[in-house]
């Protein structure tokens, strides 16, 4: 996110585009028709991995391309372009002779000492090291400004969907994606633009054998585009441990157990034998029941919230923690698999979910685990991710794999019977820590600070029905660049301004590939806005059109670009964090108010269509903006948008939704009304 400050689920989908475009799109989308092939065991037995690829899962990583280093007129064109619509004349063409400087002096030493130190490290990308430092060393609670979630559809069998039955089933679903992508058997990222030749089983015996470092010459020679996974090494037994100054991510992959929080008490218990096999998910029902009858009572300090903290405050607090005696508790906190939050409360509607899977109440969370798996009462389910160790991608690839096998191949169902014989009293531990005055204090003060954050959040969602992904594409026109072009809209018709926007885009078709920003402002959707808004007597139904259609034709052009590690947000950060690491002043570029602001994204927008996702969503990255998640379905767009006080999210959905509905008007070729 341009703020830096948080960026929201860090994916791209399908739009058209060029190769390794798609094949983000594909990563994130999660859209591949994997076979599934399971070994054959006992009546109440199941395999431990979901699959078995013929490829190895990190077969192409080696031979991944690398993240190119823009060139530095290139970025420099890219971004005046961005600040277009933003400034006035005065004020642009002021940004524009600090932008050109860039190009002699100091700054031009910067770029080329980035690209000097590139090619040095031809291990990773230029981006990967910055970008984790930034997450690290962000002092700022995790929780609003850096953690988003992903709510899972309801099982379509809803019988399926009671807690407890939904809780054993994802856990072992779980469990054997975990052992799958570590026994290298999980099927590589890879998106087949031709699946005829590249999807194949005889391809993929061919390709097993060519060494790993050309895999990726041989999946490109077939049209396939193979993606970064150096990420899902974090998934599992990882967390984000608060340090002074910058936290540290720790992964133990040893540890055989789960975390489970319910009313705000901790619990573990192995889901993995001695031998490292599932544990029968039985005896996995069985402990999750006992966990769900525990009759203690909510603790009166939950430590949970300490997670929600100032990084700096939860880091002081946690050395307290282990001064105090308490080393082995967190040592199993942070190493567990991941966490396993039961929550109580049943789902009143989409509003009350996104609450309480973004932030919930803050005492049966622990929010720098990887990944939390969120149960309510209900069967509600949803992912909550910390975000430093890597983006949507990996999420969304175990969420969809996850969902799939829960659905298609569930471990327990309706009739099962927890095992007897689980002896959850001497097998489920509920961690205990030992809290002096000050612990609890810092609780009490976490708690506060809490709910204070949380309140001042305000969620909306809108659904219009009028058209969606089908009419868009008929119309020739991109549904992504309909939304973005929705949103400038109607933020134009709320508060008459164009406003620096931000949408995420992966690079994951390069290697240590992170995020791109694609900036959906520009001086064609501020044109087509105005005429929209505006003026819209004045201009014909054709010429209308025309406007929505060159909308949406630059917007591709961005969407490529990024997704090429063609934009400019990313070089221009970087050379700023390598200017900081070597003590030097920044270039006056970087002092321009006008920078300043175009890194102030009131509009922060993401987008997903999954179908394991039912909704996401995350919190503004600025007090007075807008936290935009959407997704442009067949028949239908969906927004679920969240806003602090100063700005009125449902006025900015009202407007939004008038926004598309004389863009499909227009495409529909009739007036549109004032």
């Amino acid at each position: 996110m341009a703020s830096l400050r948080a960026v929201p689920l860090n994916t791209v989908f399908s739009k058209s585009g060029t190769l390794p475009y798609l094949a983000c799109a594909f990563a994130a989308s999660g859209s591949c028709n994997r076979r599934q092939t399971y070994s054959t065991k006992g009546k109440d037995e199941i395999a431990d991995t979901l699959h078995r690829s013929i490829v190895p899962t990190m077969h192409y990583q080696k031979s991944l391309p690398r993240l190119p280093v823009p060139k530095l007129e290139d970025t420099i064109r890219r971004y005046l372009a961005a600040q277009r619509p933003l400034l006035d004349d005065e004020q642009y063409s002021k940004t524009e002779q600090l932008a050109q400087s860039l190009l002699s002096g100091a700054a031009k030493e910067l770029h080329e000492e980035l690209v000097s130190q590139d090619k040095k490290n031809k291990h990773t990308s230029y981006i990967s090291g910055p970008w984790f430092d930034m997450y690290l060393s962000a002092r700022e609670s995790v929780v609003l400004n850096f953690n988003p979630f992903m709510s899972f559809n309801p099982d379509p069998k809803p019988e399926y969907n009671e807690q407890l039955l939904r809780a054993t089933n994802m856990v072992v679903s779980a469990v054997r994606f975990m052992k799958t992508l570590r026994s290298g058997l999980l099927e590589p990222e890879v998106f087949h633009l031709n699946p005829a030749k590249s999807d194949t089983d005889g391809f993929k015996r061919l390709i097993r054998y060519v060494p790993a470092s050309l895999s990726w010459y041989g999946a490109y020679m077939v049209n396939a585009y193979p993606l970064d996974m150096s990420q899902y090494y974090r998934l599992f037994n990882s967390s984000r441990i608060p340090k002074q100054g910058r936290d540290e991510l720790f992964t133990e992959q040893r540890a055989r157990h789960l975390l489970v929080m319910r009313k705000g008490h901790l619990y573990v218990f192995d889901v993995l034998d001695q031998d490292g096999n599932l544990v029968k998910p039985a005896k996995i029902q069985a402990h999750l029941k006992f966990i769900l009858s525990d009759p203690t009572p909510a603790p009166a300090f939950p430590l949970g919230l300490l997670t929600s903290e100032d990084r700096n405050v939860w880091a002081g607090l946690r050395q307290k923690l282990l001064d105090a005696g308490n080393q082995e508790a967190l040592r199993k906190v942070d190493s567990a698999l991941f966490c396993l939050c039961l929550d109580d409360e049943t789902m009143k509607d989409h509003i009350h979910t996104s609450h309480n899977m973004l932030h919930g109440d803050g005492q049966n969370r622990w929010f720098d685990k990887s990944f939390s798996i969120i149960l309510a009462r209900d069967g509600t389910a949803a992912i909550n991710f910390e975000h430093s160790w890597g983006d949507g991608v990996a999420v969304l690839r175990f969420q969809n794999e996850v969902f799939k096998d829960t659905t298609e191949w569930p471990a327990v169902n309706p009739n099962s019977h927890p095992a007897a014989d689980a002896d959850s009293s001497s097998t489920v531990q509920r961690l205990d820590f030992r809290l002096d005055a000050a612990l609890r204090d810092g609780v009490n003060m976490a708690k506060e600070h809490f709910q204070t954050a949380v309140s001042k959040l305000t969620i909306a969602a809108m659904e219009f029905q009028k058209g969606g992904k089908e009419t868009l594409k008929k119309k020739k026109v991109s549904p992504d660049a309909v939304a973005q072009l929705a949103f400038q809209m109607g933020f134009l018709r709320q508060y008459g301004q164009t406003v620096a926007s931000y949408e995420s885009c992966s690079t994951a078709a390069f290697k240590h590939g992170r995020t791109e920003t694609i900036r959906p402002a520009s001086i064609h959707t501020k044109r087509c806005s105005h005429a929209f808004v505006r003026e819209p007597g004045k201009h014909s139904v054709d010429e209308l059109r025309k406007m929505v259609e060159e909308c949406s034709k630059y917007h591709g052009q961005l969407t490529r670009e990024a997704a090429m590690g063609q934009g400019f947000d990313r070089h221009l950060f970087a050379m700023r964090y390598l200017a900081n690491s070597k003590g030097q002043a920044l270039p006056a570029f970087y002092q321009d108010p006008a920078y300043a602001a175009i890194n102030h994204n009131i509009l922060s927008t993401s987008t997903l269509t999954s179908p394991a996702v039912n909704l996401g969503g995350f919190a503004p990255v600025v007090p007075d903006g807008f936290g935009v998640g959407y997704g442009v379905h067949d028949h239908w767009i969906g927004c679920n948008v969240s806003s602090y006080p100063s700005c009125n999210v449902h006025e900015f959905l009202q407007c939004v939704h008038k926004s598309l509905e004389d863009i499909f008007t227009v495409l529909e070729g009739k007036p549109i009304s004032s």
